[in-house]
């Protein structure tokens, strides 16, 4: 599991072709909250499934396996959002699973949120 930067958008505006990596086979994490979007890119001929685990569970005891988004096929950037529900408190951040990872490539952003 890789651990995503965070690039945060500053006043000016941020350019973000350049801050796109390669999703990783074994997942991926990164920040959660306000403000937070996880970008993914899918270059594969078919769509690809992009889950945020759900850290805790419902109602003190129902584990719940997570969010789940499809990417299609050839997209262009598709955006996620990393609310905190998706906040892991043991390592405060977000687990990110694909159902491939081959042509997928991942950035996270971080907009000021006033």
């Amino acid at each position: 599991m890789a651990a995503l930067p965070t690039n945060v958008v500053p006043n000016t505006g941020l350019r973000i072709d350049n801050l796109f990596v390669n999703a990783s086979a074994g997942g991926d994490d990164c920040v959660a909250g306000p403000g937070v979007n996880l970008i993914v890119k899918n270059g594969a001929g078919t769509s690809v499934t992009v889950t945020l685990a759900y850290p805790q569970p419902y109602d003190g005891d129902q584990p719940v396996s997570g969010r789940t988004f499809t990417v299609p096929a050839t997209s262009g950037e598709f955006v996620i959002p990393v609310r905190d529900v998706y906040r892991n408190p043991a390592t405060g951040r977000a687990s990110i699973s694909y159902s491939a990872a081959a042509s997928v490539t991942v950035a996270v952003v971080r907009t000021q949120v006033a």
